[in-house]
């Protein structure tokens, strides 16, 4: 039933009740038929549930994989005998499992709990007629049918259709987005079947649950609650939406498929080869025997080339990263409330944001006067308003606009507790929609006087003189042409305009009655006001024009308003970029595509609008973020990429399906969030490029190693490398600072690849090249050992030989992590000669400190299979200098890449 095309007699006999309410026990009975009047909780997701999803992930799935099938490797080659040390490799890899899993999970819990801090219950009682008198009960306690009793403060807590109404006015901001509180009326709505749905903020003879009343008192009967109520809609089709993967989600589930084939790839090309090997080149003859043989030897040294592929501290050392993010957005008031969700703000391409309490204050202000005299303006427009301002408070508590008024007396000195104690009010004309003005009378020093306010056109009609600076002058045609022309020019930028008179009196009123006093009136002036824009929101906007990021207006308040809001920010040029809700509605979701390219400011949207609009762009292949704190914002907020809700101002919905939350609700926490964001991104890559050069390296050096029957790195240099030298300046790079340029370049494509934009060719570029030194390193010692390389094809062990390939290949990963401070700008940059990375330093030199001390430490020699004494002081040096023979090569590698890229823009 269309409760709001009804008159109230048809209202109340639609639900059972009366005009005295209901009595006790109908009110028990509906409460048991119906339920509690809140909205259904979603069911908590369990921590084995929380586990299970973690360790879902395919990176980590592929180590438990790699875990398992090195287990059988160990037992088979074990013949029995075990030691603890056989299963170092598969401990590691389990505990780099536990770790990542375990971090996932607390960084979850952490931002749960802040989130639950953050939740709040708007309306815990409510005043309600039972058994015909007026009583207070728990908001949930309230049913169908039951009448509701308002007063200015008071929380809506269900859907009502009003009866009653005393210059009600309700602000409902967080359900329609409007600024401005709606004036409430009890008459039916016209409306017929065909016609456009009347929108919510438009049914002003309802009330909506999320509301608040702010002005006036009425009571009005309940005609819906919990999930049945609007708020209570748009809860359920939150709880229906799903949430797809992020970006890197998406590119990690790449990466563990591309890494699965190379893995699978490598470990039948060794089996071939092995078994090519035994046969062909050994001269063997074939048996069954000698091939069982031959296949489970050529099996483990697969298996073994085929675990030194998959760098096991990735998953660990990209949570870190993460997680490092998510600790550095709440220092910048930006809450995330999945780790997944940090880097996704790095790849946005679109933010559409609601205005109220978003872009703009949510606090109406006097931005313009027309008056003669400022300080009698403010006077009057302060004392006739029933706003007030406490002498220790500095903002005016009450009806939004009227809170402007006394807020704007405050800021010329003028409070208005020490103007009421100079002219307290006597009496007074209350507000009421057909005059559209209100009056009060005040005793002064020397008599009383009237002060007016209200609408223009109503108020002019009552003016017969008008106070210029030299005194008051006769209301003539032409004084009265000028004042309707400013008004129009307020109008026109969208300011809510009110006009203020007075009247003085030698002796009190007889009558107060408002046709009595509101005539014989003085023009004084007129105010206009607007919900104005947040002062940062201006620099926010422009950067995020510079990060090439498209910022989206999408509001319930009228399309004037959202107009000259956009335009004001930046957001629109012209109006023909700005569109009702109600034109969405002719439009089907193909042609939506390609409308939300030319337009940038929706007004008068209802909440599946909004979701539409986010639909498309991301139908697009957008990357799409939605802000905003309203009720009306919860849907789009789901159905966004990455939702972020406000935490002051933010509806409990909101925030529940918002991916990040504002602690400071300022919408340029969110231009800081997208930089961190893609700071995060930026230094994932760097971290990836860095470890899988550097793993295929080891995999090529293995693989020729098998090829070539000798060996230069043991399972305890693969270890030691995989676990300590890839991952310490791994974490370091994850805490890199912001390149210079970061905020400048384009947001990149969704559909961009990890190994896109050249960075695939520079991961195997770069891990030939540190093969190749590392490969020669190993040479230059079996030379330098053995004295000639002929020993080489025959298996002789060279273990000085290994030693300088071990240190060479640890002092080469550091310079690579060095390098890659920045994936294409060089090394030696102003910008990365400033911004220096005390963590990469540090890592630097704790891993060289190592990896020496197991090259000449005794006790440390025999783990790493080092024979005391026999490594040289000339050794060390070679080896330093073909690790530093990177930093070159990378430098001329990075300018060609720079070179590429510029061209590729042009």
């Amino acid at each position: 039933m269309k409760y709001y095309c009804e008159g109230k007699e048809d209202v109340l006999s639609s639900v059972n009740s009366r005009d005295g309410g209901l009595t006790s026990e109908e009110a028990e009975k509906r409460l048991a038929e119906n339920g509690k009047n809140k909205l259904a909780e979603p069911e908590k997701e369990s921590l084995f549930r929380k586990f299970i999803r973690s360790i879902a992930d395919p990176m980590i799935i592929m180590l438990i994989a790699a875990a398992a099938i090195q287990a059988v490797v160990t037992v088979l080659e074990a013949h029995g005998t075990f030691r603890f040390s056989d299963f170092a490799d598969v401990l590691v890899i389990l505990v780099v499992v536990v770790i990542n899993t375990v971090m996932s999970l607390i960084q979850e819990s952490k931002s749960e709990a802040a989130m639950e801090a953050l939740m709040q219950m708007t309306a815990a009682t409510s005043k309600v007629m039972r058994d015909g008198k007026v009583c207070v009960i728990k908001s949930e306690d309230i049913v169908e049918g039951d009448v509701v009793v308002f007063e200015a403060g008071d929380a809506v807590p269900a859907d009502c259709r009003i009866i009653e109404s005393h210059s009600l006015k309700v602000e409902e901001a967080a359900l329609t987005g409007e600024s401005v509180p709606v004036s409430k009326i009890i008459d039916a709505l016209y409306w017929r079947d065909g016609d456009p749905e009347i929108a919510l903020g438009d049914r002003k003879n309802m009330l909506y649950s999320g509301s608040t009343v702010v002005y006036g008192r009425g009571r009005a009967v309940v005609t819906a609650t919990g999930m049945e109520t609007e708020m209570g809609k748009i809860a359920e089709a939150l709880s229906e939406a799903e949430k797809e993967q992020t970006p890197l989600q998406k590119k990690m589930a790449e990466l563990s498929k591309f890494l699965t084939k190379l893995v699978i790839g490598i470990c039948i090309a060794v089996f071939i080869i092995g078994i090519v090997d035994s046969f062909l080149i050994s001269g063997q003859s074939f048996s069954w025997k000698v091939l069982g043989e031959s296949g489970l030897n050529t099996f483990i040294a697969a298996i073994a080339l085929a675990v030194a592929a998959i760098p096991e501290g990735l998953p660990a050392v990209v949570t870190i990263i993460l997680s490092i993010g998510v600790t550095a957005m709440s220092k910048r008031q930006a809450l995330i409330r999945k780790l997944t969700a940090v880097e996704t703000l790095g790849c946005t391409q679109i933010i559409c944001s609601d205005k109220t309490g978003t872009l703009t204050q949510n606090k109406m202000t006097v931005v313009d006067e027309f008056t003669a005299d400022k300080k009698l303006l403010a006077t009057a427009m302060a004392l006739c308003s029933d706003a007030e301002i406490q002498p220790e408070e500095t903002s005016a508590t009450g009806e939004p606009t009227e809170c402007a008024l006394v807020n704007y007396a405050f800021s010329l000195d003028m409070p208005k507790y020490e103007l009421s104690r100079e002219q307290p009010r006597i009496s007074e004309a209350p507000f009421d929609s057909g005059r559209k003005m209100m009056s009060t009378v005040h005793k002064t020093a020397d008599g009383f006087i009237q002060y007016t306010k209200g609408a223009c056109d109503m108020m002019l009609a009552r003016c017969t003189g008008y106070l210029t600076s030299e005194g008051i002058v006769p209301m003539t045609e032409e004084l009265k042409n000028e004042i309707e022309k400013t008004n129009k020019a307020f109008a026109d930028r969208a300011l809510r305009v009110l006009c203020a008179a007075y009247r003085k009196y030698d002796k009190e009123p007889e009558s107060y009655e408002a046709e009595d006093i509101e005539k014989k009136l003085i023009f004084i002036g007129l105010t206009g006001m607007i919900d104005p824009c947040r002062p940062e929101v201006y620099e926010a906007i422009e950067k995020c024009r510079e990060a090439g990021i498209r910022p989206v207006m999408i509001t319930g308040d009228h399309k004037d308003t959202a107009v000259a809001i956009a335009k004001d920010l930046g957001i629109i040029k012209d109006e023909s970029e700005a569109m009702v809700g109600a034109e969405l509605d002719d439009y089907t979701d193909e042609q939506m595509m390609d409308l939300v390219t030319k337009i940038s400011v929706y007004a008068r949207v209802q909440p599946e609008h909004k979701t539409r609009i986010v639909q498309a762009w991301r139908a697009r292949g957008c990357v799409t973020a939605m802000t905003g704190d309203g009720v009306n914002d919860a849907p789009s907020i789901k159905a966004a990429d990455i939702g972020v809700g406000m935490g002051i101002t933010g509806t409990d919905v909101t925030k529940g399906a918002a991916d990040m939350v504002l602690a400071d609700d300022n919408f340029a926490t969110i231009v800081n969030a997208v930089e961190e964001g893609r700071k995060i991104y930026d230094n994932v890559l760097k971290v990836l490029q860095f470890q899988l050069s550097t793993n295929m390296a080891e995999v090529i050096i293995m693989f020729l190693a098998s090829l070539l029957n000798f060996t230069i790195l043991s399972p305890v240099h693969l270890l030691w490398i995989n676990m300590v030298t890839d991952s310490l300046p791994g974490l370091a790079l994850g805490v890199e600072k912001a390149e210079g340029d970061l905020m400048k370049r384009k947001p990149r494509p969704s559909t961009d690849g990890l190994f896109s934009n050249g960075a695939g060719f520079d991961m195997i570029w770069q891990g030939i090249y540190l093969a190749i030194i590392e490969i020669a390193a190993y040479l230059i010692g079996y030379h330098h050992e053995i004295g000639s390389l002929s020993g080489l094809m025959h298996g002789t062990v060279c273990v000085n030989a290994m030693a300088m390939a071990f240190l060479t290949v640890n002092f080469a990963e550091m310079m690579c992590a060095v390098n890659m401070r920045s994936r294409t700008g060089s090394l030696f940059s102003k910008s990365m000669l400033k911004n220096r990375n005390w963590w990469l330093v540090g890592a630097f030199f704790v891993t060289t400190l190592f990896t020496l001390g197991a090259i000449y430490i005794p006790g440390l020699q025999q783990v790493f299979d080092i024979e005391p004494g026999t490594f040289q002081t000339e050794e060390l040096i070679i080896s330093a200098v073909l690790a530093l023979s990177t930093v070159p090569v990378f430098e001329i590698g990075k300018a060609l890449r720079r070179r590429s890229l510029k061209n590729k823009e042009q």
